[in-house]
Parts: structure tokens; C-alpha cells; sequence
């Protein structure tokens, strides 16, 4: 159940001018299933990725980290999903490195010049000949306005596309952002099985995008958690084509912040989509750290209750049983945590102060914030002036089904 998951309609879903998107049938694990989408780029196309940090990075990973490394310039992706081609050694270097070879081949480019993208089941063999097969499918069907339906094929376990587009100012000229993303489970930052593709029309350096994407991921995919599982497949590129005419080449340039604000702010709707639509979620809940000394020990105690599942399956049930989430910060990991100045709260309701039950709290309160659908829990450590948050979402009946059924 998707909670309050906003899906554009397909005509408020702008094209990004410099990119054309085909999606075709490969029939990669299932027959009658839109499972492979080509991303065309015009030349001059900057692109930027990260990815995830499981030492078993699946191939398609290894083979998008090099051809980013190098210096041919990126101009198409490959995506298919069913098969997340990792733990598949060798023979999966291999069939991703035959993808990019088959394609590069047909759009008259270099191997190096695409990127591969898998996501799907883990352990089994890429099925590399369907997927090459059905590439001038792919490509015949590609259109600037495929953004949607592209949406659509890159799912796996989502019950929803995940999308966001819209449209900005920067000095007085309008320039597109539109992005997809898929995932449900298995979802853990670093990064937060995920795939994130952002396309904007507004034109940035190489030099500028790399370190961009990197801060752009720890505001968004990096601040999510599903299930505390890091997938060996998660990929969040941005593609900077400039066909808008807008070129930044400095971070002194007044419009590169701005800039930077709304592709931070698209990831973050797309990060939170997936939470949204997390596999068997009922709830959707914020977890904010204020008064930490530094981000690390925000995050530690963010974590360590966006993680319990003690404490999601409490919120699954709308239980108020919050000793688990005082349980949870206790155990984070921070180092002389003072408990007598830590503070908790539910949504508006203080239920912990002083070390103990806050004397007004009422158990009445809790249940009525826990019973919404959207839920905020702020803890105040007391220690330092740092805020950080976590989206995270509850632990229901529906997660454990979902994924125990999953390759059937």
C-alpha cells in the first residue's frame, strides 16, 4: 500500500530535451513484460553517478564505475530489470560488457560510452542474448517523452512509478528536471535494489556534476532505509545535457545553488517515493535527531530507530510501546550518551524527558499520533547544535510475504 505516494499524470511529465527513452520486452525473467529501456544522450551530455558500497557490487556497477572513470563521454544507458546480474562473477563482467558492446555497435559509439543498469534477482545469470536481441527494439521505440512509461519498466517489486518533474527559472531562462526511480526493499543508503536516473536540460561541467551527484545523494538516497539490507545494485546518475542553452561552468556562477537546490530537492521526492511505496508499508515515518555534536552521531541514532524492528513493527500496529525507540537510541552507539538530556517526542506529544516518561505524556496521545499515516519522531540528544533526518517506514505481515514469494 503506497501511503499518500504522489503519481504525476503522464502529461505533467516534462521531457528533458538532449535525451530520447525506448523500452521494449526482453523477456529477461518474464514473457509480456516491458523489462529493457535504452536512455538515449545527445553529445556533450555531462553525467555523474554513485553507487552503491557492497563489496559485492554487481557487474553492471563495476562496468558504470569505469566507463565513468574514463573520458569518451557518456551518450546512452541501458536498464533491465528481473536480473540484477550480481554475485554472478566473471561470466557477469562479461554479458555486461557484451550489453554495452551490442549497443555501442548499433548507435555507431564506443563500449565505453554506455552505461548497463540490472536490477532483479541476485546469484543467477544474466539471459545476455535476450537482452541484446531485443536492443533495436529498444532503440526503434525511443521518444523525448518516454519518461513515464519508463517509469513503469524499471519496477520491480514497487506497486507504483516513482516520478518527479518539473520546471525552473535560473537567470531569467526556464530549464526541465524530471527523474525516476524504482525500489521497495532491499533499501539501505549507501547507497539507498535502487535505480535513480535525473535528467535536467541545464548544462554543468563534468568537474561540477561529480562532486554535485555526491552531495545531491547524502540529502536524498543516502537518508532512507526500508529494511537496513545495502543492495549490491544501487545506481543514482544525473544527466546534465544542456539543450536548454543554460551552461554552468563555476560554483561562483548565482544559479549553480539554485540549481543544485532543485536536483537536490527532486532526488528527495524521489528517495522518499520509494519509502512510500516500501514493500508491505503502512506508514510513513520521519526520524529527526536535533542537539547531536556532529551528522555521524545524528545519524547513528536516526538509524538505529529507523532499524528496530522492535520499533517498526510497533508502528505497524500503531502500538505507542515507545520504551522500544528509547531502546533503540540507547544502543546506537554514541559514545558517554547522556540519557537524562535526551528528549522524545511523537509528532506534537513530549513522551520522554529527563531520563524517564515525560510527566504529561498520556498514552491516549500516542495512539493518536500513532494511528496517522504519516508519522514524525523527534529526538533532542542535548549535545551540539546538529540536525540531520531519516525516512523510514513500518514493518508489517504484507514484507515478510512479499519477500518471501519473491523469486516464485
Amino acid at each position: 500500500m503506497a501511503i499518500n505516494l504522489n503519481i504525476p499524470a503522464r502529461n505533467d511529465v516534462f521531457p528533458v530535451p538532449g535525451t530520447r527513452i525506448g523500452i521494449t520486452e526482453a523477456g529477461v525473467r518474464k514473457a509480456n513484460h516491458r523489462d529493457l529501456t535504452v536512455f538515449l544522450l545527445d553529445e556533450g551530455t555531462s553525467v555523474a553517478g554513485v553507487f552503491t558500497r557492497n563489496r559485492f557490487r554487481a557487474a553492471p556497477v563495476q562496468i558504470c564505475e569505469a566507463h565513468l572513470a574514463g573520458n569518451s563521454g557518456i551518450r546512452a544507458l541501458v536498464i533491465n530489470t528481473g536480473n540484477a546480474n550480481a554475485g554472478t562473477g566473471v561470466p557477469g563482467l562479461q554479458a555486461a560488457r557484451q550489453t554495452c558492446e551490442a549497443l555501442a555497435k548499433q548507435l555507431h559509439l564506443e563500449s565505453g560510452q554506455i552505461l548497463p543498469f540490472s536490477t532483479g534477482v541476485i546469484l543467477e545469470p544474466l539471459p545476455v542474448n535476450r537482452i541484446i536481441a531485443a536492443l533495436p527494439a529498444a532503440v526503434a521505440d525511443t521518444r523525448p517523452d518516454h519518461w513515464f512509461e519508463a517509469a513503469h519498466s524499471i519496477m520491480t517489486t514497487d506497486t507504483q512509478p516513482k516520478i518527479h518533474s518539473r520546471k525552473i527559472e535560473l537567470g531569467g531562462q526556464t530549464v526541465t528536471l524530471t527523474g525516476i526511480s524504482k525500489g521497495a526493499g532491499m533499501i539501505h543508503p549507501n547507497m539507498a535494489t535502487m535505480l535513480g536516473f535525473l535528467g535536467t536540460d541545464a548544462g554543468l561541467t563534468t568537474a561540477l556534476l561529480r562532486p554535485m551527484v555526491k552531495r545531491i545523494a547524502d540529502r536524498s538516497f543516502n537518508r532512507i532505509t526500508v529494511d537496513g539490507d545495502t543492495s549490491t545494485n544501487d545506481s543514482f546518475i544525473i544527466m546534465a545535457t544542456g539543450a536548454s542553452g543554460v551552461l554552468i561552468e563555476s560554483a561562483a556562477d548565482p544559479r549553480f545553488a539554485a540549481l543544485e537546490q532543485a536536483l537536490t530537492d527532486a532526488a528527495r521526492d524521489l528517495a522518499q517515493k520509494i519509502v512510500r511505496d516500501a514493500e508491505g508499508s503502512t506508514k510513513f515515518m520521519t526520524i529527526q535527531v536535533e542537539q547531536a555534536a556532529t551528522t555521524e552521531e545524528a545519524l547513528k541514532v536516526a538509524y538505529s530507530i529507523a532499524h528496530s524492528p522492535l520499533v517498526k513493527t510497533a508502528f505497524f500496529a500503531s502500538d505507542p510501546n515507545l520504551g522500544r525507540i528509547l531502546c533503540a537510541i540507547g544502543y546506537s552507539g554514541v559514545e558517554d550518551l547522556d540519557v537524562s538530556r535526551i528528549t522524545l517526542w511523537l509528532g506534537d506529544v513530549r513522551v520522554a524527558s529527563h531520563g524517564g516518561r515525560d510527566p504529561g505524556y498520556q498514552e491516549a496521545d500516542g495512539q493518536r499520533v500513532m494511528a496517522a499515516a504519516e508519522i514524525l519522531v523527534r529526538v533532542a540528544l542535548g549535545r551540539g547544535d546538529v540536525t540531520d533526518t531519516v525516512y523510514t517506514c513500518d514493518l508489517s505481515h504484507e514484507y515478510v510475504s512479499i519477500n518471501a514469494d519473491y523469486r516464485s
